[in-house]
């Protein structure tokens, strides 16, 4: 029982970080219908930044944690929200009339673009950081020794996906900019005609999508110290599975489907061996998806004639 409550603490960390991934996807699939696959390299983008600037720091002497973290935050939230308003400039836009197909793929070419690019800019191998947050809280101690125990990294990455999640629910349900969103979401050309902002509204989307994978790309810096230009990648394969298994389009779901996949992961690697946690993670998936097609918060999409 305590091996369990210390693998659902680490799935509920992983899965809070792809959770905030996964919005990213939801939220740009929900207002123009296509896919992003360039956010996974936004979010290892918002990571290769955390890195830089918390070496930037320690070498000018800067040993002040909440000082650091904040200056690192801001710095890979302006960052990669530059890079998602390219992306939306760059990649989407001009093909916004065109097939869906044309536009998935712009967004593969300029995933594999962004991953080269940061890996002609900061070589291949691994960039570590020292531990930025050290220890922990001891929760329950078994007759064995074996203990249960929470980081105070893992506090820190569940508390900053609750308070963003909870300004971000503000945001969309009772800000001006919201409603905007939501009426874009349901018919662009009527929310055109009645004075929305369709492409500056869209734009405000990629922005703040990549904003979120900003606040993952720190936080899995913190959390694991290591990153490499390819984790882009992989940590957007699995949130686009949690947006997709939560339901895509589904803000709630993203971040359900996003702390299913930790969770699976988690207990996985523990009681099977790691290297097939992808397999049970797409295989859950694929289960899902045969009786709940919309996925698990989704809702069936209405053909407009």
């Amino acid at each position: 029982m305590l091996y369990f409550s210390q693998q659902l603490i680490n799935g509920l960390t992983l899965g809070s970080i792809y959770g905030l991934i996964a919005i990213g996807y939801t939220m740009v699939y929900g207002i123009i219908g296509m896919i992003n696959f360039a956010h996974g390299e936004v979010y290892m983008i918002g990571s290769f930044v955390s890195v830089i600037v918390f070496t930037l720091l320690a070498s000018f002497g800067i040993a002040a944690v909440p000082l650091g973290l904040v200056a690192v935050l801001l710095c890979a939230l302006v960052f990669t929200s530059a890079y998602g308003l390219v992306i939306e400039r760059v990649a989407y836009r001009p093909l916004r009339g065109a097939p869906k197909i044309a536009a998935l793929i712009s967004a593969i070419g300029m995933s594999i673009f962004l991953q080269n690019y940061v890996q002609l800019a900061q070589g291949a191998r691994v960039k570590p950081i020292q531990p930025v947050i050290r220890g922990g809280v001891q929760l329950w101690q078994g007759a064995d020794g074996f203990t249960v125990q929470i980081s105070y990294i893992q506090l820190v990455v569940i508390i900053l996906t609750v308070i963003m999640m909870a300004v971000f629910t503000y945001l969309i349900t009772k800000t001006s900019f919201g409603r905007q969103q939501r009426a874009c979401e349901q018919d662009r050309k009527m929310a055109s005609l009645l004075g929305v902002n369709v492409d500056r509204t869209i734009s405000m989307t990629f922005v703040i999508g990549a904003s979120l994978a900003a606040v993952a790309g720190m936080m899995v810096t913190m959390y694991y110290g290591v990153i490499d230009f390819y984790i882009g990648f992989l940590a957007g394969m699995k949130a686009f599975t949690a947006a997709v298994l939560g339901g895509i389009g589904s803000l709630p779901g993203a971040m359900l489907g996003g702390l299913l996949i930790g969770l699976i992961e988690a207990f996985f690697s523990a009681y099977f061996p790691t290297e097939y946690k992808d397999v049970a993670a797409f295989s859950i998936l694929v289960l899902v998806l045969l009786f709940m097609p919309s996925g698990l918060l989704g809702r069936p999409e209405i053909e407009k004639v």
